[in-house]
């Protein structure tokens, strides 16, 4: 098996961080991310970023890096993750099983020897990669902090009775008894309960265990925000747990960038402030189903409010739906659009870096989470932060289909300027944004902690 390297250039410190992210693009880009702040303050610190074949060739096109990062590949021997959807849970298993040894030669051949590794909290090999190798480990969460806590009081829902249940008749059901987690019901709380989590669910209770050898935690959170949870997973790890921010490329947003001149963002200058619905409601993989799409399209297009969505497929619905107030792209770059003018709400699945870009930007949202994650982040956004409305639900069946009649009340609601109800969710919103910005300002909390993280190494 022969892997894709290059030279590996000795630094002048001798500092090496090797990363190794799992293998999706919802994980991908926040630890990306990491490492582009880490090298623009540290200069003369090498990062190996270590990625599958398939993303080797997709970074290596698009991916504008400091010189002192460079990418490595091992061998695509796990599924395509543009195809996993077809067995999710076999994907899970093929990412715990099948590349820990391609990574290990790869690390068998580095001329200059890692300091750390930061790996993806979602796996758990790394641990014993590190300990075995003497390297200090760094677990680096997706998540927010609160829902690593409820997985690291996983025994608590045992324990009360709520877990194994059936959401259906139960779903109503509080749960106030977990360390750092806001009370919340037992259908919001994550899709353990749902679908394939509840066939995933063990391997990441696996990894969690695994990282109580870690020697560092990297939360993609803001403390101002998750303090309580975040000083529970203090507790519980017994080691330095870091709050770095949100991992979304807010040094990135330089006016003059190339970026700005693609045609969504020419069509975006023309609309009126606050006046177009951003919508990106799937993630890398996961989607609504054609039926459900189907009722946003034709919704969407009821309500009269401008939009701007991202869509893989082009269906007729869609395509009836473009004309002076509707614009259709196959990607963008969200956190510049989210922070564009003319942007007033944002219509999101809920993975957790879309979450922390929409409150950045300060608009309010509308939610539609599919999986994992994505269900307490939509609890999180609605009813903790009040700055949001749901488009779906958690306590139903999850084959119900939202009629269009409900997206265009629930579109016109959140985007009519005159509306009480979206002048106050504006409001928190615009409050939770500073919040985020102070953080990761030089000086904030966030950047603070970065800097603690470097410096410990």
């Amino acid at each position: 098996m022969e892997l894709n390297l290059k030279e590996t250039p000795m630094t002048g410190s001798g500092r090496h961080l090797l990363v190794m992210p799992y293998p999706g693009r919802g994980h991908i880009n926040p630890l990306l991310n990491l490492c582009k702040l880490i090298a623009q303050t540290k200069p003369d610190l090498l990062i190996t970023f270590v990625v599958t074949e398939e993303w080797h060739g997709l970074l290596s096109s698009e991916s504008q890096l400091p010189p002192n990062i460079r990418l490595s590949a091992i061998p695509q021997v796990i599924p395509s993750e543009f195809v996993r959807a077809d067995d999710f849970p076999g994907f899970i298993e093929a990412i715990n099983t099948k590349l820990q040894d391609p990574f290990e030669q790869l690390l068998d051949s580095l001329q200059q020897p890692p300091s750390a590794i930061i790996y993806d909290s979602y796996l758990s090999w790394p641990v014993d990669v590190g300990i075995r190798r003497n390297i200090p480990l760094a677990a680096f969460f997706t998540m927010s902090a609160s829902c690593l806590t409820m997985f690291f009081h996983f025994d608590l829902l045992v324990k009360h009775g709520h877990f194994p249940i059936d959401i259906s008749e139960r779903g109503h059901e509080v749960v106030d008894y977990i360390p750092g987690h806001a009370p919340t019901t037992i259908a919001d709380l994550t899709t353990i309960f749902h679908g394939m989590g509840n066939i995933t669910y063990p391997r990441t209770l696996d990894s969690m265990e695994a990282l109580k050898k870690a020697q560092y935690a990297l939360c993609t959170s803001v403390y101002e925000v998750e303090g309580a949870a975040l000083d529970c997973l203090k507790a519980k790890l017994g080691f330095p747990v870091h709050h770095i921010g949100p991992m979304i490329p807010y040094f990135d947003l330089k006016p003059n960038s190339m970026i700005y001149k693609s045609d969504y963002f020419q069509w975006l200058d023309a609309q009126p402030k606050d006046s177009v619905l951003y919508i990106s409601h799937g993630g890398s993989y996961l989607s609504v189903s054609s039926a459900q799409t189907n009722e946003f399209a034709k919704g969407i297009k009821d309500s009269g409010v401008r939009f701007l969505w991202v869509t893989r497929g082009v269906s007729p619905e869609l395509t009836d739906s473009i004309g002076e107030t509707g614009f259709l792209v196959p990607w963008c770059d969200q956190l510049k659009v989210l922070c564009h003018p003319s942007v007033g709400g944002f219509w999101t699945h809920c993975g957790w870096g879309s979450t922390c870009e929409g409150i950045y930007a300060g608009v309010p949202m509308l939610t539609s989470p599919i999986f994992w994650d994505q269900i307490p982040n939509s609890k999180l956004l609605v009813n903790d932060m009040k700055i949001g409305l749901r488009v779906t639900k958690n306590d139903v069946n999850p084959e119900k289909v939202v009629t269009s009649q409900e997206v265009a009340g629930l579109v016109k609601k959140l985007m009519d300027p005159e509306s009480d109800d979206r002048k106050e969710m504006v409001e928190r919103a615009e409050k939770l944004s500073n919040t985020f910005k102070r953080a990761v300002a030089e000086g904030g909390s966030a950047a603070s902690d970065i800097e603690s993280f470097i410096n410990s190494i």
